[in-house]
Formats: structure tokens, sequence, C-alpha cells
């Protein structure tokens, strides 16, 4: 019978790289058809955020669990990821930023880990190096040189967000810290729209995507991922998230009609090996330590 713990942990893990891949498609959206600014998409992505879960939290007042609010290092980390982002997809194309986001996100968390005094086992190296392999596969062909402002920009967003993920592995109420690491982030959103407030340029549709980029994948998305972090390494929640870019394409796929291609079918096989490697590596490495001491 499987653990529902483990369960859980799937379920949850699963629900929120969905909603990674959803956020990277409303950001692409909005920004790559110049349907709203990078400041005021940002700005609205967090404020909208920050306004669901507060309300999210109003109504659960008789249920929230063991109080916690967060820390203003994971909302500083959470505004320079947005900003960031969001900026750097002005001159970075899909794949090129696909490819620099996630393997800083990688390099960044097992490096932080390392110096935490984690170590990775074989397998567990192993499964990074063939889950980011395949990565490099399915984006290779739209690779291009990206500019070095956006090149930095995007390792930026990639490095703030892996300790944004570190901070969240110890939460003990991924709701209420979530919610209030969106509303501390107010304060750097108020002096972004001070500084960028002569270059707003902003449209209906670009409010409807930044608005449901804040809300639901951004706001309820980083929250579940919270939540799945407490079942996660700090490796496997990194190599983990090498499968966005997949699960991005599958949807392209199953709502824009777009093509099957064998590369997109032994990619996505390549990077779930590397994935299953990671974590099977791991449990098994785990428990023929338990078998040695006894």
């Amino acid at each position: 019978m499987i653990n529902k713990y483990l369960l859980k942990t799937c379920i949850f893990t699963g629900l929120a790289l969905i909603a990674f891949a959803a956020n990277s498609v409303l950001c692409r959206l909005a920004l790559g058809n110049g349907a709203i600014d990078a400041a005021s998409f940002t700005g609205i992505r967090l404020l909208s955020g920050a306004i669901v879960l507060c309300f999210i939290l109003v109504i659960k007042r008789n249920n929230q669990g063991e109080p916690s609010k967060g820390s203003w290092t994971a909302s500083f980390m959470l505004f320079l990821y947005a900003i960031a982002f969001s900026y750097a997809y002005l001159s970075v194309d899909t794949g090129t930023g696909a490819l620099i986001l996630f393997g800083s996100v990688q390099i960044s968390m097992i490096f932080l880990s390392f110096i935490s005094g984690t170590r990775l086992h074989t397998t567990e190296w192993a499964g990074v190096i063939i889950a980011f392999s395949g990565l490099i596969y399915l984006i290779l062909p739209s690779i291009t040189t990206p500019s070095i402002n956006g090149f930095m920009l995007m390792t930026i967003s990639g490095i703030s967000w892996g300790i944004y993920t570190l901070r969240g592995r110890n939460s003990k109420n991924p709701l209420m810290d979530t919610a209030y690491n969106f509303l501390r982030t107010t304060p750097f959103v108020v002096l972004l729209a001070a500084f960028t407030l002569e270059n707003v340029n902003y449209s209906t549709e670009g409010i409807v995507l930044a608005l449901l980029s804040g809300g639901i994948t951004s706001g309820i998305g980083y929250t579940i991922w919270y939540i799945a972090l407490r079942g996660l390494t700090s490796t496997q929640a990194a190599v983990i998230q090498l499968s966005v870019p997949i699960i991005a394409a599958i949807g392209g796929v199953l709502f824009v009609s777009e093509v099957i291609t064998p590369r997109l079918i032994i990619s996505t096989a390549i990077v779930l090996g590397g994935i299953l490697l990671v974590v099977l590596g791991k449990y098994y490495y785990t428990l023929n330590n338990l078998k040695n001491k006894t």
C-alpha cells in the first residue's frame, strides 16, 4: 500500500510543477506580446498573489495551524526572482531562458545544500546530469546566444528562486508563510512603481494575465510548492523542477494543438529517468545506511 505521506508529496509536487509551467506560459503571453510592461506585470502579479492568499487566510482563520509569518529574506528573494524573470524575458527567448533559469536553480540549490553539509552520492549526481541533459536536448533547436543583460537577469532570477525554495523546506505553515512573503513584497513593488512610472504600458489582456499569474499560478502554486517541499530533499526539489519545460511543452500539445515530436518524447523520457534516478537513488542509499547501522 502506498504511504499516504508519499502520495501527498507526489500529488502536491505535481500540482506545483503544473502551476510553474502555466506561470511561464502566462508570463510569456503577457510580456512576449507586449500586452504589459515588465514592471507593471511584476507588481500586479505580486500584489494579486498577496490579496488572494490573505483572502484565503481570512476564510481559514479558525483553521490556520501553527502561526508562521515567512521572512523578509524569502520575500526579497521572491521579489528579486519575479522582477528579474520579467525583465529577462524581454531579451531572452523561451528555450534559452528555460535553460539558464533552471540551470541556475539547480546549481544554486545543490551548491547551497553542499555548503550546509549535504553530500550527493553517485546515483544522485548521475540523475542530475541525465535530467539536465534531457532539458538541453528538448530546447536545443531553440537555443540562441542571449544578451549579457538577459543572461545575468535570468541567472539572478534562478538563484533567487533557488534560495526562496530552500527557505521554504522547513515551513510549518506553507499558506501563512507564502501569504506573508507575498505581502512583504509590497514595499519593493511600491519602489519599483516609483522608478518605472514613466514607462507604464498595459492593456486589459496584460492585466488579466498578470492577475492569473499572481493569484493562481504564483500565490496558490507557491503555497502548494512549500507543502510539497516537506517531503523532498533539496536535491530532489532542484532536479524535479527541470520537468517544468517538459510539462509546458506537453501543455502546448494538449491545449494549443501543437504537434507531439520525437524530440519531446525522447527528452521527456530522459528527464523523467534522471529524476527517477535521483529519487530512487536517495531511497536506496538511505535504506542501505539503515541496514548497515543495524
